[in-house]
C-alpha cells in the first residue's frame, strides 16, 4: 500500500478548492479579506481541539458538520466566498482537507503578493529587530518580500535554521557539533 496516496488525494483536493477560492476572491477583489480569514481559520484550528475533531470524526453528520462550519464562520464573520466554501465542504464530507486548504491559500496569496515565506527555528525566540533584520537580509538574496515564521527549539543551542522554499541554511551549534563529531569519528 502506499502511504502517500491519502496526503496526495488530501492536497488534491485542497489544491482545487483553494483554486476555486482564491480565484473568485481576486476576481472579487477580495483578497486582503480572503487573507484576513485564512489566518482566522488557522488560529481557530490551533486553538481548538473541538473544531479539529469536527473536521476530522467520521461521527459527525453532514448536516451536524454543516451547521457547525456555517454558525463558525457567521461567528467569525467570514466574507461570502469562505463561508459558502466551507458549507460546501461540509455537504461533500471534505472539511478534514481544511488545513491543507489553509495552507494552499496561504501560498497562493503570497505568491500573488511576490511574497515568500521563510521557516526560521532559533534556540530563543526572536526579538522583533533580529526578525526585521533577518527578514531584510533574506529578501536582498531571494528578492521578494520575506514574511517570517519563527518556531523556537532549545536544543539548537544556539544559531539559526532557515528554511526558504527548498533552501536550508542551517547555522545551529547543534548542527556544527554534529559537524565536528563526524570529523572526529573519521580520523579516529
Amino acid at each position: 500500500m502506499d502511504v502517500s496516496e491519502p496526503a496526495s488525494i488530501s492536497s488534491g483536493i485542497a489544491a482545487r478548492y483553494a483554486s476555486a477560492v482564491f480565484d473568485l476572491a481576486k476576481d472579487g477583489k477580495a483578497l486582503a479579506k480572503l487573507e484576513t480569514n485564512v489566518d482566522d481559520l488557522a488560529a481557530a484550528l490551533d486553538d481548538s481541539a473541538d473544531l479539529r475533531d469536527l473536521i476530522s470524526s467520521p461521527v459527525y453528520s453532514r448536516d451536524v458538520q454543516g451547521a457547525a462550519i456555517g454558525a463558525i464562520a457567521k461567528k467569525m464573520k467570514l466574507q461570502p466566498i469562505m463561508a459558502n466554501t466551507l458549507a460546501l465542504m461540509a455537504t461533500k464530507r471534505r472539511l478534514f482537507v481544511l488545513p491543507q486548504l489553509i495552507s494552499q491559500l496561504r501560498a497562493r496569496i503570497a505568491d500573488d503578493k511576490g511574497e515568500v515565506t521563510a521557516e526560521v527555528t532559533s534556540a530563543t525566540a526572536m526579538t522583533k529587530a533580529q526578525s526585521d533584520k533577518l527578514a531584510k537580509t533574506l529578501k536582498a538574496n531571494v528578492g521578494k518580500d520575506v514574511k517570517i515564521k519563527a518556531t523556537v527549539d532549545e536544543s539548537l543551542i544556539g544559531g539559526l535554521v532557515v528554511k526558504v522554499g527548498s533552501k536550508m541554511i542551517d547555522t545551529s551549534i547543534r548542527s556544527k557539533l554534529n559537524s565536528l563529531q563526524n570529523a572526529m569519528k573519521e580520523v579516529g
